[in-house]
């Protein structure tokens, strides 16, 4: 009687943040699962040169997510790790920022958990900390705000389900991810619900990188500089009096003797 060959043993998860665009951002920890990868499932807005860290051999698998543009579906995604860990593999899926900051990284460890598959998670620089960081914008300020709060500005139909009075409050630090194409109407909004026109707010465009822009205005005036200045994703949006202190406090330069994109 013959018997079945045993079954590879199931492989492990890494939910790995690249940081939020400097590769020297990135964690010794993230580093070494990088480079010791059978297999990683990267993001669309991971720190550029990451990826020279994978060994030769690894498998590089894009499944970037960009807005309306979703190479894979999350729900393929999800499973795709799961395949990914029980041929016996060391999987890292790759993030930009944080995992577990807008990077749908509670869904798809879910998914894991329901597979019984391995997983761990490595914390990344999210891009409000690294962008208002490499601003010189600080997210608290004992003169400023005591508090800070990260929200979600992917709009759909020109609209998003915002806690609007929670947000629009004084001496409070917001950052809007993903939210540069609805700009407008997150300014509107922040005015509608008690803010004045002229509360500082200012918008950062491929932040922690050479290519690194930061448009400083205020509620009523931002929508007008981004659209005159044409930015483009990937940006954050800063909402606060913190935002006063960019001109005083700005140390990253090198946008100011770079071609602008």
């Amino acid at each position: 009687m013959k018997h079945a060959p045993p079954s590879s043993p199931v492989g492990t998860v890494y939910l790995v943040g690249s940081g939020p665009g400097d590769p020297d951002l990135l964690t010794l920890r993230a580093a070494r699962l990088i480079g010791e990868a059978d297999a990683i499932v990267y993001d669309h807005l991971i720190a550029e040169g990451v990826l020279d860290l994978a060994r030769a051999d690894a498998e590089r698998i894009y499944a970037g997510k960009e807005s309306s543009n979703h190479t894979l579906p999350q729900n393929q995604l999800n499973r795709l790790l799961v395949q990914l860990a029980r041929a016996g593999r060391m999987v890292v899926r790759l993030k930009g920022g944080d995992p577990f900051i807008f990077g749908r990284g509670g869904e798809e460890i879910e998914a894991l958990v329901d597979s019984g598959i391995p997983f761990e998670v490595v914390p990344g620089v999210t891009a409000a900390a690294g962008c208002a960081a490499y601003s010189g914008i600080p997210l608290t300020h004992r003169e400023h705000a005591q508090a800070v709060a990260f929200a979600t500005g992917h709009l759909k139909d020109g609209t998003v389900n915002l806690d609007w009075p929670a947000l629009a409050r004084p001496r409070l630090t917001v950052v809007f991810y993903m939210g540069v194409g609805g700009v407008a109407e997150i300014c509107r909004q922040m005015i509608a619900h008690g803010l004045p026109g002229d509360h500082p707010a200012a918008v950062i465009q491929n932040g922690t990188t050479r290519r690194q822009r930061v448009l400083a205005a205020d509620l009523a005036t931002l929508p007008a500089k981004v659209e005159a200045a044409g930015v483009t994703s990937p940006a954050l949006i800063i909402v606060g009096t913190v935002v006063r202190l960019h001109e005083k406090l700005a140390w990253f330069n090198l946008q100011q003797t770079l071609p602008q994109p």
